[in-house]
């Protein structure tokens, strides 16, 4: 594992250098390893793993400027290889197909450090909003109900609900450039 990495890591500064060939016999060597990944995490539709196979190739050579040497080159060939893998599940839940949620589970890879960390920065953002925003974004964007279910939980109409969120979403994004400058 560690050869392979050190290998591979190699190709991948050689390619970055301007070395086409060496760029080239990465791709070659991700490849595989890749085509098992994601082949193993389509079980339901295996006749999608070579199209995401070249969607995560082109990604991973139209994005080599973004690798950091200081990482491994391997985490950062698989974080693409898991972003094309939620976008292909997110399209194929739009034409409502159905996703099992046990392969979903591991691309969550995120520390529970993170996890907690991200949960009071959005408690502490939504406790600066009114109730009513506060309470329609955490039921809408957080939870997941409906706009109706959420008008008769919180007792408003359905279309205040949705204004709540907006005006409510657009605050936060606010308070969020604010707390970054």
């Amino acid at each position: 594992m560690i050869e392979a990495e050190t290998h591979l890591k190699a190709l991948m500064l050689r390619g970055l250098a301007g070395d086409a060939g060496a760029h080239r016999a990465f791709l070659t060597a991700v490849s595989g390893n890749l085509r098992a990944f994601l082949r193993a995490r389509l079980r339901t539709a295996p006749e999608d793993a070579e199209d995401l196979l070249q969607e995560t190739l082109i990604a991973i050579h139209t994005r080599r400027d973004t690798y950091d040497p200081a990482y491994p080159v391997t985490a950062w060939i698989y974080a693409i290889a898991r972003y094309r893998l939620i976008d292909h599940w997110r399209r194929r839940q739009r034409r409502g197909e159905h996703i099992p949620v046990e392969d979903a589970r591991e691309l969550f890879t995120a520390s529970e450090d993170e996890a907690v960390d991200a949960r009071r920065d959005v408690t502490k953002l939504l406790a600066m909003l009114p109730q009513k925003q506060r309470d329609s974004i955490r039921l809408v964007k957080l939870e997941g109900v409906s706009v109706k279910d959420a008008a008769a939980q919180i007792g408003l109409s359905e279309s205040d609900v949705k204004i709540s969120t907006h005006r409510g979403m657009k605050t936060l994004m606010r308070l969020m450039a604010e707390a970054e400058t």
